[in-house]
């Protein structure tokens, strides 16, 4: 195993590397690269080329690489360095790692016979963007379970709706238990796409939105009426208002003079200050926005269900993602913060017994709708967001 390789591999298993590069502590991600720029700016010499390439072998994800790489080059042209890949007078590659306590970008640098490895180091409880990655915590709990196709759930108190493609179900909690109040069926004005989609709200009153339907309480009952109105999507802080496309599971943005692209779900966060969206697009993963919708850059591989939460830890807002995959076996919830335009992961994600089917956001977490892979049943998951201290 040759030079970079080596001194990556060695630090990440906590064994004592071959050589002895140089190592610097930094408070985060950004802070790390930012050093290794300034050193390989001297290096190289005011105006001088560098060609840099990148590798990620850590947990991170590929939003903390884009976030590494946009923090070294722009720190670069602060010093007086210069990238370029025509006859550069230096090549560089730059590698973000782990070990058991700490992050590391690794860098290796060769300019004429003169070869210098720098390791910049911050600790894992830090985040990327300086805010507590580990201590965020994600806790499931099952709280409903049946055999139709489930499309939300809501509570407020003691009292639980579940919205099914047949129908809404009120329950009042008696004795511990849920005990069905009434079950309102819900007439389809046609017949219902393949992959139905349903929301449920408790906004003084409970509302429901289905493809060309809206419920809501009208007194005592539940009330039902055609209706292509757009739904209003993302979290209670903030929402966007989409409409869904006829006979799909995706939506397009109403009232906007943007082209953004159909999507499947929205979710609402802040970057430094400034509000962001994020969107997971029918055709390009998940997309990072600013706030009138013009395009930032990718969130990252995420699934095709986000959510935006109304918590914030380290100072930053919480969005819940699920993880790609091919809807049938087991998934996963992850909490990531949008740290200078890029999707950072914070903690473990929390696991599912079978593809999550829908992901709405419910005050300081989510609904998660799982279809259990073994029994073939839905059930119906709280995703609780815990900050650590």
């Amino acid at each position: 195993m040759k030079g970079w390789s080596a001194v990556v591999v060695a630090l990440a298993l906590g064994a004592a590397p071959a050589a002895t590069p140089a190592q610097t502590s930094a408070p985060d991600l950004n802070s790390a690269a930012r050093e290794l720029a300034r050193k390989t700016a001297a290096l190289m010499g005011r105006g001088e080329a560098v060609a840099v390439t990148w590798r990620d072998v850590s947990s991170l994800g590929s939003a903390a690489l884009v976030q590494a790489r946009a923090a070294f080059e722009s720190a670069l042209r602060e010093a007086g360095g210069r990238l370029g890949d025509a006859l550069p007078a230096g090549e560089a590659q730059i590698t973000l790692s782990e070990n058991q306590t700490e992050y590391l970008l690794v860098e290796e640098i060769h300019k004429g016979d003169e070869r210098q490895v720098w390791i910049s180091l911050w600790s894992r409880s830090i985040a990327p963007g300086g805010g507590a990655a580990n201590g965020v915590m994600l806790e499931s709990r099952l709280v409903w379970e049946q055999k139709e196709p489930m499309l939300d759930l809501a509570w407020n108190g003691d009292s639980m709706a579940v919205l099914s493609g047949s129908g809404l179900a009120r329950f009042n909690r008696l004795n511990g238990q849920w005990v069905v109040r009434d079950n309102t069926p819900i007439p389809a004005p046609k017949p219902w796409p393949r992959d139905l989609r349903g929301r449920l709200r408790w906004n003084g009153t409970l509302q429901a939105n289905l493809p060309g339907v809206a419920c809501g309480e009208a007194g005592d009952t539940i009330a039902c009426r055609v209706s292509e109105e757009p739904w209003p999507l993302g979290s209670n802080r903030m929402q966007l208002l989409a409409t869904l496309a006829p006979g799909r599971n995706y939506f397009t943005t109403a009232g906007v003079r943007k082209a953004v692209p159909p999507f499947y779900s929205v979710a609402a966060a802040d970057d430094a200050g400034r509000t962001v969206w994020v969107l997971a697009t029918v055709d390009s993963g998940a997309q990072i926005f600013d706030a009138v919708l013009d395009p930032i850059g990718p969130a990252g591989n995420w699934g095709s269900d986000i959510a935006g939460v109304d918590v914030r830890c380290g100072g930053r807002s919480v969005v819940l993602a699920t993880r790609p995959g091919d809807g049938r076996g087991p998934d996963a919830v992850r909490a990531y913060a949008i740290v200078n335009g890029a999707a950072v992961p914070l903690g473990a994600p929390a696991e599912f017994p079978g593809p999550v089917t829908a992901l709405w956001p419910s005050g300081s977490g989510a609904i998660a709708i799982v279809k259990n892979a073994v029994t073939g049943t839905y059930q119906a998951f709280t995703v609780t967001v815990t900050c650590g201290q």
